[in-house]
Protein backbone atom coordinates (compact mmCIF):
# COMPACT_ATOMS: atom_id res chain seq x y z
CA UNK A 1 0.00 0.00 0.00
CA UNK A 2 1.05 3.26 -0.76
CA UNK A 3 2.17 5.61 2.70
CA UNK A 4 0.32 8.13 3.71
CA UNK A 5 1.25 11.66 4.66
CA UNK A 6 -1.34 13.56 5.86
CA UNK A 7 -0.85 17.84 5.83
CA UNK A 8 -3.37 19.71 8.00
CA UNK A 9 -3.69 23.91 7.73
CA UNK A 10 -2.84 25.10 11.05
CA UNK A 11 -2.41 29.21 10.91
CA UNK A 12 -0.93 29.96 14.76
CA UNK A 13 -0.23 27.80 17.65
CA UNK A 14 -3.09 28.97 19.76
CA UNK A 15 -3.49 25.75 21.46
CA UNK A 16 -7.05 24.63 20.40
CA UNK A 17 -6.34 24.80 17.12
CA UNK A 18 -2.88 23.22 17.40
CA UNK A 19 -4.57 20.32 19.03
CA UNK A 20 -8.15 20.14 16.61
CA UNK A 21 -4.60 20.21 13.73
CA UNK A 22 -2.66 17.22 15.28
CA UNK A 23 -5.80 15.25 16.17
CA UNK A 24 -6.85 15.87 12.28
CA UNK A 25 -3.44 14.67 10.88
CA UNK A 26 -3.31 11.30 13.15
CA UNK A 27 -6.75 10.35 12.75
CA UNK A 28 -6.50 10.87 8.57
CA UNK A 29 -4.20 8.43 9.06
CA UNK A 30 -6.19 5.76 10.73
CA UNK A 31 -6.00 6.96 14.52
CA UNK A 32 -3.39 6.90 16.88
CA UNK A 33 -3.72 3.13 17.99
CA UNK A 34 -3.01 1.68 14.33
CA UNK A 35 0.45 2.86 15.04
CA UNK A 36 0.95 2.72 18.65
CA UNK A 37 -0.39 -0.32 21.32
CA UNK A 38 -2.80 1.28 24.07
CA UNK A 39 -0.76 1.04 27.38
CA UNK A 40 2.71 1.26 25.63
CA UNK A 41 5.44 3.24 26.94
CA UNK A 42 6.31 6.20 24.19
CA UNK A 43 9.22 8.48 24.09
CA UNK A 44 8.12 11.79 21.97
CA UNK A 45 11.34 13.24 20.60
CA UNK A 46 11.02 17.02 19.55
CA UNK A 47 13.61 19.04 18.41
CA UNK A 48 15.28 20.98 21.26
CA UNK A 49 18.43 22.54 19.42
CA UNK A 50 19.27 25.00 22.09
CA UNK A 51 18.03 27.62 24.54
CA UNK A 52 15.48 29.94 22.44
CA UNK A 53 12.18 30.72 23.29
CA UNK A 54 8.96 28.98 20.94
CA UNK A 55 8.87 32.64 19.02
CA UNK A 56 12.06 32.26 17.97
CA UNK A 57 11.44 29.46 15.71
CA UNK A 58 14.69 27.23 16.14
CA UNK A 59 12.71 24.40 18.25
CA UNK A 60 9.63 22.42 18.14
CA UNK A 61 6.23 24.25 19.66
CA UNK A 62 5.22 22.95 22.66
CA UNK A 63 1.86 23.18 21.85
CA UNK A 64 2.85 20.88 19.44
CA UNK A 65 4.32 18.39 21.48
CA UNK A 66 1.25 18.93 24.01
CA UNK A 67 -1.13 18.11 21.77
CA UNK A 68 0.82 14.94 20.99
CA UNK A 69 0.89 14.16 24.72
CA UNK A 70 -2.71 13.87 24.63
CA UNK A 71 -3.38 12.09 21.63
CA UNK A 72 -1.05 9.40 23.23
CA UNK A 73 -2.86 10.29 26.64
CA UNK A 74 -6.31 8.73 25.19
CA UNK A 75 -5.00 5.75 24.53
CA UNK A 76 -3.60 5.03 28.10
CA UNK A 77 0.28 5.27 27.24
CA UNK A 78 3.20 6.18 29.74
CA UNK A 79 4.71 8.77 27.48
CA UNK A 80 8.37 10.55 28.05
CA UNK A 81 9.49 13.37 26.14
CA UNK A 82 13.30 14.35 25.43
CA UNK A 83 16.23 15.10 23.24
CA UNK A 84 19.96 15.89 23.18
CA UNK A 85 20.46 19.69 22.42
CA UNK A 86 23.38 21.20 21.18
CA UNK A 87 23.91 22.86 24.12
CA UNK A 88 24.86 20.18 26.40
CA UNK A 89 27.89 20.40 28.27
CA UNK A 90 27.57 24.16 28.36
CA UNK A 91 27.18 25.46 31.67
CA UNK A 92 25.17 29.25 30.80
CA UNK A 93 23.33 27.65 28.11
CA UNK A 94 22.75 23.55 29.70
CA UNK A 95 19.92 21.04 29.13
CA UNK A 96 17.81 22.54 31.93
CA UNK A 97 18.11 25.79 30.57
CA UNK A 98 17.11 24.69 26.88
CA UNK A 99 13.74 22.45 28.85
CA UNK A 100 12.98 25.79 30.05
CA UNK A 101 13.46 28.45 27.79
CA UNK A 102 11.43 25.93 24.94
CA UNK A 103 8.65 25.79 26.86
CA UNK A 104 8.61 21.79 27.11
CA UNK A 105 9.59 22.02 30.93
CA UNK A 106 6.22 23.26 31.05
CA UNK A 107 4.31 21.78 29.16
CA UNK A 108 5.44 18.52 30.24
CA UNK A 109 4.96 19.52 33.87
CA UNK A 110 1.39 20.77 32.79
CA UNK A 111 0.37 17.07 31.21
CA UNK A 112 2.15 15.94 34.10
CA UNK A 113 4.53 13.48 31.94
CA UNK A 114 8.12 13.30 32.58
CA UNK A 115 11.42 14.89 30.72
CA UNK A 116 14.22 12.91 30.68
CA UNK A 117 17.93 14.00 29.67
CA UNK A 118 19.52 11.06 27.64
CA UNK A 119 22.38 10.49 30.24
CA UNK A 120 23.05 7.19 29.18
CA UNK A 121 24.14 5.40 25.85
CA UNK A 122 24.64 2.12 24.07
CA UNK A 123 26.46 2.09 21.06
CA UNK A 124 25.20 0.44 17.69
CA UNK A 125 28.26 0.37 15.70
CA UNK A 126 29.83 3.39 14.58
CA UNK A 127 27.62 5.88 16.82
CA UNK A 128 25.76 5.54 21.00
CA UNK A 129 22.11 5.98 21.01
CA UNK A 130 19.99 7.09 24.04
CA UNK A 131 19.03 4.01 26.11
CA UNK A 132 15.61 5.55 26.33
CA UNK A 133 15.18 3.30 23.05
CA UNK A 134 15.57 0.45 24.97
CA UNK A 135 13.23 1.62 27.84
CA UNK A 136 10.07 2.56 25.57
CA UNK A 137 8.05 0.84 23.10
CA UNK A 138 7.60 3.50 20.64
CA UNK A 139 9.05 6.58 19.48
CA UNK A 140 6.44 9.09 18.08
CA UNK A 141 9.22 12.01 15.86
CA UNK A 142 7.80 15.39 16.19
CA UNK A 143 10.86 17.42 14.08
CA UNK A 144 10.42 21.09 12.95
CA UNK A 145 10.35 21.82 9.45
CA UNK A 146 13.79 23.65 8.50
CA UNK A 147 16.71 24.42 6.11
CA UNK A 148 19.89 22.91 7.35
CA UNK A 149 22.96 24.09 5.94
CA UNK A 150 24.63 20.41 5.25
CA UNK A 151 21.68 17.96 5.03
CA UNK A 152 19.48 20.87 2.87
CA UNK A 153 16.42 19.63 4.90
CA UNK A 154 16.09 19.08 8.76
CA UNK A 155 12.99 17.01 8.64
CA UNK A 156 11.99 13.45 9.91
CA UNK A 157 14.58 11.75 9.53
CA UNK A 158 17.46 14.30 10.51
CA UNK A 159 15.52 15.03 13.44
CA UNK A 160 16.29 11.76 14.96
CA UNK A 161 19.98 12.60 15.55
CA UNK A 162 18.96 13.99 18.77
CA UNK A 163 18.96 10.22 19.71
CA UNK A 164 22.58 10.59 19.77
CA UNK A 165 23.28 11.70 23.64
CA UNK A 166 25.49 14.59 24.51
CA UNK A 167 28.45 15.36 22.86
CA UNK A 168 28.84 12.37 20.81
CA UNK A 169 27.18 14.28 18.19
CA UNK A 170 29.99 16.28 17.94
CA UNK A 171 32.31 13.04 16.70
CA UNK A 172 30.01 12.21 14.64
CA UNK A 173 30.68 15.54 12.77
CA UNK A 174 34.28 15.56 12.86
CA UNK A 175 34.21 12.19 11.44
CA UNK A 176 31.90 12.71 9.30
CA UNK A 177 31.63 15.70 7.65
CA UNK A 178 31.19 15.68 4.26
CA UNK A 179 27.02 15.85 3.56
CA UNK A 180 26.96 12.35 2.15
CA UNK A 181 29.02 10.37 4.84
CA UNK A 182 27.05 12.10 7.61
CA UNK A 183 23.87 11.69 5.59
CA UNK A 184 24.31 7.85 5.51
CA UNK A 185 25.28 7.93 9.17
CA UNK A 186 21.57 10.05 9.78
CA UNK A 187 20.01 7.02 7.83
CA UNK A 188 22.15 4.90 9.79
CA UNK A 189 19.98 6.03 12.86
CA UNK A 190 16.88 6.11 11.66
CA UNK A 191 16.86 2.34 10.84
CA UNK A 192 17.61 1.63 13.88
CA UNK A 193 15.41 4.31 15.68
CA UNK A 194 11.98 4.02 13.18
CA UNK A 195 9.87 6.22 14.63
CA UNK A 196 6.14 4.23 14.88
CA UNK A 197 4.57 8.24 13.94
CA UNK A 198 5.94 11.35 12.88
CA UNK A 199 4.43 14.54 13.11
CA UNK A 200 6.16 17.34 11.57
CA UNK A 201 5.84 20.78 13.34
CA UNK A 202 5.60 23.27 10.22
CA UNK A 203 3.19 26.23 11.44
CA UNK A 204 6.34 28.66 10.94
CA UNK A 205 9.27 26.65 9.33
CA UNK A 206 12.52 28.03 8.48
CA UNK A 207 13.95 28.92 5.62
CA UNK A 208 18.11 29.88 4.51
CA UNK A 209 20.65 29.55 6.67
CA UNK A 210 18.75 26.98 9.27
CA UNK A 211 18.71 25.12 11.64
CA UNK A 212 19.97 27.74 13.98
CA UNK A 213 18.93 31.46 14.89
CA UNK A 214 20.73 32.00 11.58
CA UNK A 215 18.08 31.15 9.42
CA UNK A 216 14.82 33.21 8.16
CA UNK A 217 11.58 32.13 9.43
CA UNK A 218 8.68 31.66 7.70
CA UNK A 219 5.18 31.15 7.90
CA UNK A 220 4.02 27.89 6.46
CA UNK A 221 0.87 27.08 8.29
CA UNK A 222 1.26 23.60 8.43
CA UNK A 223 0.84 19.88 10.65
CA UNK A 224 2.20 17.33 8.61
CA UNK A 225 2.04 13.73 9.90
CA UNK A 226 2.63 10.38 9.02
CA UNK A 227 4.32 7.13 9.29
CA UNK A 228 7.40 6.90 6.81
CA UNK A 229 9.84 9.22 7.29
CA UNK A 230 11.19 9.20 3.97
CA UNK A 231 7.68 9.43 2.57
CA UNK A 232 7.54 12.76 4.71
CA UNK A 233 10.93 13.96 3.68
CA UNK A 234 9.76 14.09 0.39
CA UNK A 235 6.82 15.79 1.11
CA UNK A 236 8.84 18.39 2.55
CA UNK A 237 11.25 18.82 -0.15
CA UNK A 238 8.44 19.55 -2.53
CA UNK A 239 7.00 22.14 -0.53
CA UNK A 240 10.38 24.11 -0.27
CA UNK A 241 10.58 23.94 -3.89
CA UNK A 242 13.55 21.33 -4.16
CA UNK A 243 13.74 18.00 -5.68
CA UNK A 244 13.36 15.31 -2.74
CA UNK A 245 17.16 13.55 -4.27
CA UNK A 246 18.52 16.89 -3.40
CA UNK A 247 18.39 16.01 -0.02
CA UNK A 248 21.16 13.78 0.94
CA UNK A 249 19.14 11.45 3.39
CA UNK A 250 16.17 11.54 1.26
CA UNK A 251 18.84 10.01 -1.34
CA UNK A 252 20.06 7.84 0.94
CA UNK A 253 17.25 6.38 2.37
CA UNK A 254 15.53 5.43 -1.04
CA UNK A 255 18.48 3.57 -1.79
CA UNK A 256 18.27 1.69 1.00
CA UNK A 257 14.22 1.22 0.34
CA UNK A 258 13.82 2.34 3.98
CA UNK A 259 10.30 3.28 2.37
CA UNK A 260 8.78 5.52 -0.98
CA UNK A 261 10.65 8.75 -1.96
CA UNK A 262 8.43 8.46 -5.09
CA UNK A 263 5.58 11.36 -4.45
CA UNK A 264 3.24 10.20 -7.40
CA UNK A 265 3.52 6.69 -4.87
CA UNK A 266 2.29 8.54 -1.47
CA UNK A 267 -1.24 9.47 -1.00
CA UNK A 268 -1.63 12.75 0.20
CA UNK A 269 -4.31 13.53 3.06
CA UNK A 270 -5.92 16.57 3.42
CA UNK A 271 -4.40 19.83 1.94
CA UNK A 272 -2.81 18.98 -1.83
CA UNK A 273 0.78 20.09 -2.73
CA UNK A 274 -0.62 21.97 -6.09
CA UNK A 275 -2.63 24.24 -3.31
CA UNK A 276 -0.16 25.53 -0.91
CA UNK A 277 1.79 28.50 -1.72
CA UNK A 278 4.33 27.34 -4.48
CA UNK A 279 7.27 29.96 -3.77
CA UNK A 280 10.17 28.28 -3.04
CA UNK A 281 12.14 27.87 0.21
CA UNK A 282 15.26 30.48 0.45
CA UNK A 283 18.02 27.43 0.16
CA UNK A 284 20.73 27.39 2.83
CA UNK A 285 24.37 28.53 1.47
CA UNK A 286 26.37 26.02 2.18
CA UNK A 287 24.31 23.02 0.93
CA UNK A 288 24.20 24.92 -2.50
CA UNK A 289 27.63 23.78 -3.01
CA UNK A 290 27.05 20.16 -3.09
CA UNK A 291 23.60 20.51 -4.83
CA UNK A 292 24.85 22.44 -8.02
CA UNK A 293 28.03 20.76 -8.24
CA UNK A 294 28.87 16.89 -9.15
CA UNK A 295 31.28 15.57 -6.21
CA UNK A 296 34.27 15.33 -8.33
CA UNK A 297 33.95 18.76 -9.39
CA UNK A 298 33.66 19.74 -6.01
CA UNK A 299 36.39 17.18 -4.72
CA UNK A 300 38.76 18.38 -7.71
CA UNK A 301 38.39 22.02 -6.67
CA UNK A 302 37.50 21.96 -3.45
CA UNK A 303 40.92 24.29 -2.32
CA UNK A 304 39.08 26.99 -4.78
CA UNK A 305 35.90 26.52 -3.92
CA UNK A 306 34.95 27.47 -0.38
CA UNK A 307 31.19 28.48 2.09
CA UNK A 308 32.80 29.04 5.06
CA UNK A 309 31.88 30.29 8.76
CA UNK A 310 32.68 33.36 10.15
CA UNK A 311 31.61 36.16 13.04
CA UNK A 312 29.84 39.07 12.34
CA UNK A 313 31.41 41.13 14.81
CA UNK A 314 28.34 43.29 16.08
CA UNK A 315 26.19 40.11 16.82
CA UNK A 316 28.60 38.15 19.09
CA UNK A 317 27.99 38.43 22.47
CA UNK A 318 31.34 36.58 23.67
CA UNK A 319 28.90 33.72 24.86
CA UNK A 320 31.73 30.94 23.46
CA UNK A 321 28.55 28.22 22.47
CA UNK A 322 30.73 28.25 19.18
CA UNK A 323 34.01 27.44 20.18
CA UNK A 324 32.55 24.91 22.93
CA UNK A 325 30.40 23.15 20.25
CA UNK A 326 33.15 22.95 17.50
CA UNK A 327 34.47 19.77 16.65
CA UNK A 328 37.75 19.94 15.60
CA UNK A 329 38.61 22.98 17.76
CA UNK A 330 38.53 25.75 15.23
CA UNK A 331 37.57 28.45 17.16
CA UNK A 332 39.00 30.26 20.12
CA UNK A 333 38.52 33.77 22.41
CA UNK A 334 41.96 36.13 21.48
CA UNK A 335 41.68 39.66 22.13
CA UNK A 336 37.80 39.29 23.40
CA UNK A 337 37.00 38.51 19.67
CA UNK A 338 36.07 35.06 18.01
CA UNK A 339 38.74 33.49 15.84
CA UNK A 340 38.12 30.79 13.39
CA UNK A 341 41.41 29.16 12.36
CA UNK A 342 40.51 28.02 8.85
CA UNK A 343 43.24 25.47 8.61
CA UNK A 344 40.85 23.51 11.03
CA UNK A 345 37.44 24.01 9.91
CA UNK A 346 35.39 21.52 8.29
CA UNK A 347 32.93 23.62 7.59
CA UNK A 348 29.98 21.20 9.35
CA UNK A 349 28.63 24.90 10.63
CA UNK A 350 27.59 23.56 14.30
CA UNK A 351 29.18 26.84 15.69
CA UNK A 352 26.19 28.69 13.37
CA UNK A 353 23.66 26.13 14.47
CA UNK A 354 24.31 26.78 18.51
CA UNK A 355 24.69 30.65 18.47
CA UNK A 356 21.99 32.30 20.05
CA UNK A 357 22.18 35.35 18.26
CA UNK A 358 22.80 34.70 15.11
CA UNK A 359 26.15 36.01 14.97
CA UNK A 360 27.91 33.02 12.50
CA UNK A 361 26.77 33.60 8.90
CA UNK A 362 28.96 32.32 5.87
CA UNK A 363 31.40 33.74 3.52
CA UNK A 364 32.20 32.49 -0.08
CA UNK A 365 35.22 32.26 -1.75
CA UNK A 366 35.54 33.93 -5.06
CA UNK A 367 35.54 31.40 -7.36
CA UNK A 368 31.95 30.13 -5.12
CA UNK A 369 30.63 33.50 -6.02
CA UNK A 370 31.91 33.54 -9.95
CA UNK A 371 29.99 29.97 -10.09
CA UNK A 372 27.10 31.60 -8.68
CA UNK A 373 27.11 28.95 -5.59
Amino acid sequence: MNPKVSIIKCKTYAPSLVEEAVRKAISSLGGVSVFIKPGSVVLVKPNLLIAKEPEAGVTTHPEVVRAVIRILKDIGCRIFVGDSPSAWGNREQGVDEVHRRTGMKRVCQEENVILVKFNKRRWHGKFPLTTWLDNCDYIVNVPKFKTHNITVLTGAIKNLFGLVPGTFKAELHKNHFQADDFSRILVDIYQKAKPALTVVDGIVAMEGDGPGTAGKLRQQGLIIAGTDCLAIDTVLAIIMGILPFDVPTTKEAAKRNLGVANIDSISIIGEQLKDLNPKPFLPPSAATLTKRLPRPVVELLKKLIKIRPYIEGENCIKCCFCARSCPTKAIKTEKERMIFTYAKCIACFCCQEVCPNSAIKTRKSLLAKILGL
